[in-house]
């Protein structure tokens, strides 16, 4: 299940995606690839009513990216530029021939009719539009320049014109050797959708003011939607560190690379950042600026409140508790109730690690509906349903509460909290065992577009709640046998999100559940075994389960019933019921193997109990087959075909196919053992219809590729054709039975003594 708790970081840099970066030492000066841009917006002024309305579309959206990017490499800018005009490039380029290959006093009058455009009744360009004050401050800060720098501009325009010359150079003889089809495969790479790479970055020099903040927006925008679209944290950090060498007091930049180092999961790195953001902060007087006189004490307490969650989320629960503390210290000496109710919600979390309590996060719901807090509201009431889906609570109240919760995320155009939402409904349908509505409502989050606005080509949704739903629907088809289709998913998953993100643990847990299920189901334990070690390192729980289940699958009956009880005593302890009730089945299944029916039966019971108190339907439903599979055993099988028709009738709506193979096997032996009290003709209707019911679980064993099973289905069919005298299917069953007995290992298990 998500975790609702992860958008409470207090995160000063993003709203909506945009940075706030008001401090900056570095000014706005004019660079050759700025006088390249200027070259193009006074061409686009001369061409006039000679663009056609296309072509003027295409470059207006074009300039708005190139005016507040970092510098390119001029052959680049004039590819971007042909895309949208081939004349207007060639003009470009003409004009800065022009300008390189001539003399000073050119470049001179290139900036002295600048000015010409903010002149007359109707000028071409207003003053306070963005390419008005784009002109405005290059006009500015070239008039500024010293003769030197004058001169060193123009030196600087000649190299910039005559490195792009070179490269056209190396090009055009690269072409005579280079297959057409091959060269048109390197252009498509240079398109100029999406973000900087990193090689743009690399080479455009120390950044302005303007070009500094929109990286920032743009690296933070990606980090918040779609990760695999930014930097790798390597080059990120490298740009970052370019940017504060600059800079060093530059504290939105140190924010960035605090976020940079959560994304590697790096302690020192990440704490070290994170401090001097508000150290800069402070220093650079930012927050006083904006908040009066409780700007100092803003930054001390939100610098506490985050240290508290940066060391929640690595596990330092004692250190996160400290900086708690003294956060809501500070937050009530300045009678702060923003800060004070985002210290409340992570008091709950912390709290919930050593006991459930519901009243820190009630009284916090309540708090944050009075100063009007919807975000920290909703964030509590879906920690609120989280609480009580695993304490039982009835599903249709849990879902009424998400819904109060929705039309606060509705009301508000709380993009983020709506997808939790969903994902939140995906995930206590999948712990009830309602696998069908659990589909649902995954495909209702992957069909919703995102309320928030990001740029073209990003992907939109690239959250943690994204992650949950993919993995629970590759789960999904997994259990229903759609193997190609789950591992279609998990591809998917792997290039949203890949090794180094965030969420990747997501998808790399559920990819090893899901191959461990398939190599159980296909008797290949020694692979199953393999793939136990990566899914303890994900989730040790987990883990030591799968461990057990091939070590009962081994016949190592006594080292499996160790670890199911070392595992059920921590289970119990963190009140982890799901997995408890799983315990329980898997060592009754022991106790069965091992020849000891009665004392099989108080554990069924006991886990039969405990399903039905947490609501738990699945899981009930489940112990109820092995409670009538023991039924089987001890020699009543009236009474077990009873109770089968309790529990079938949700295992075969909601059931994985292995389980309604599983139920439909049962079945049929419930109906073999009681037709031996039957009439002669009873006898043979009980027997026929034990074979369809057979045919029916040899179908699902086989959509799984569950091969002991249909062993023992087609030993089964073969002994009941035989009794019915039909000898060419007993044949037929004997042969395709003898097939996959010279395949599989022998259990030296009798037949009767397994469920599974």
């Amino acid at each position: 299940m998500a975790s609702v708790h992860e958008s409470l970081y207090f995160n000063p840099m993003l709203t909506n995606g945009v940075v706030h970066a008001n401090v900056f030492g570095v000014r706005d000066w004019v660079t050759p690839h700025k006088m390249a841009l200027l070259v193009l917006l006074s061409e686009l002024g001369r061409a006039g009513a000679q663009l056609g309305l296309l072509e003027r579309r295409r470059l207006n959206r074009l300039l708005l990216p190139l005016l507040q990017g970092p510098d390119m490499a001029l052959s680049r800018l004039r590819k971007a530029i042909e895309e949208c005009c081939p004349h207007l490039a060639g003009s470009v380029h003409i004009r800065l021939k022009l300008m390189a290959e001539g003399e000073l006093k050119d470049m001179e009058q290139f900036f002295d009719d600048l000015s010409d455009s903010f002149s007359g009744t109707e000028p071409e360009v207003h003053k306070t539009s963005v390419v008005g004050l784009f002109l405005r401050h290059m006009i500015l800060a070239y008039n500024k320049l010293s003769f030197s720098q004058v001169y060193k501009l123009y030196t600087a325009l000649q190299q910039y014109f005559q490195k792009d010359e070179k490269k056209d150079g190396a090009d055009e003889n690269e072409m005579e050797l280079t297959n057409p089809e091959e060269l048109d495969g390197k252009m498509e790479k240079e398109e100029l959708d999406g973000p900087l790479r990193e090689e743009e970055i690399a080479c455009s020099g120390p950044l302005s003011q303007k070009q500094a903040e929109y990286f920032l927006s743009q690296q933070a925008s990606l980090l918040k939607n779609d990760e695999t679209k930014a930097l790798t944290p390597a080059s990120l950090q490298k740009e970052l560190n370019n940017l504060l060498k600059f800079n060093p007091d530059f504290a939105e930049a140190h924010y960035l690379s605090y976020l940079n180092s959560l994304r590697v999961q790096d302690v020192f790195s990440s704490t070290h950042s994170l401090l001097h953001y508000f150290d800069r902060l402070i220093l650079t007087g930012a927050e006083s600026k904006s908040n009066g006189d409780e700007g100092y004490g803003r930054s001390l307490r939100y610098a506490a409140l985050n240290l508290a969650a940066l060391h929640c989320r690595f596990g330092h629960y004692q250190q996160a508790e400290l900086a708690l503390q003294e956060a809501i210290r500070i937050a009530q000496e300045s009678n702060d109730h923003v800060c004070l109710q985002h210290c409340l919600s992570w008091l709950y979390i912390l709290e919930q690690k050593i006991f459930d309590s519901c009243v820190l996060l009630e009284h916090s719901v309540n708090k944050s509906l009075h100063f009007g807090l919807p975000y920290l509201a909703s964030l509590g009431i879906q920690s609120l349903v989280q609480q009580r889906a695993f304490a039982g609570k009835a599903a249709n109240k849990l879902m009424d509460a998400l819904k109060d919760s929705d039309l606060l995320h509705w009301k508000h155009s709380l993009s983020e909290l709506i997808d939790i939402s969903i994902a939140q409904k995906t995930a206590i349908w999948r712990l009830y065992g309602r696998s069908t509505m659990a589909l649902q409502q995954a495909q209702t989050l992957l069909s919703m577009n995102s309320l928030e606005a990001v740029n073209v080509g990003v992907q939109q949704n690239n959250t943690e709640s994204f992650a949950v739903v993919l993995c629970h629907l590759a789960e999904l088809h997994a259990e229903q046998g759609y193997f190609a289709a789950a591992s279609e998913i998990l591809k998917h998953l792997k290039e949203r999100f890949p090794p180094n993100s965030q969420h990747a643990q997501l998808w790399m847990l559920f990819d090893q559940k899901i191959q461990f299920e398939r190599a159980m189901n296909d008797g290949r334990y020694h692979v199953a075994d393999s793939l136990v070690a990566g899914i303890t390192a994900l989730n040790s729980i987990e883990g030591v389960y799968r461990k057990a289940i091939v070590l009962k699958a081994q016949n190592q009956m006594s080292e499996a019933h160790k670890l199911l009880q070392k595992l059920l005593i921590h289970c119990q302890k963190i009140k982890n019921t799901e997995m408890v009730i799983s315990v329980l089945l898997s060592i009754a299944e022991l106790y069965w193997r091992s020849s000891c029916h009665t004392i099989a039966l108080p554990v069924l019971l006991q886990a039969l109990a405990l399903a039905r108190e947490y609501s738990l339907q699945y899981l009930a439903s489940e112990t109820v087959l092995n409670l009538a599979f023991s039924q089987l055993i001890l020699g009543i099988p009236e009474q077990a075909l009873n109770i089968l028709h309790m529990a079938i009738e949700p295992v075969l709506a909601h059931g994985a196919v292995l389980d309604k193979g599983c139920a439909m096997f049962l079945v049929a032996k419930c109906q073999v053992a009681s037709a031996a009290s039957y009439s002669p003709q009873k006898k043979i209707e009980a027997l026929e219809s034990a074979i369809l019911n057979l045919n029916e679980a040899k179908t699902y064993f086989a959509k799984v590729d569950c091969k002991e099973q249909l062993r023992d289905v087609l030993y089964f069919q073969a002994r009941l054709f035989h009794t019915l005298g039909k000898t060419q299917e007993r044949n037929k069953c004997a042969m395709l039975f003898r097939q996959l007995h010279q395949e599989l290992p022998a259990h030296g298990v009798p037949l009767i003594n397994a469920f599974k």
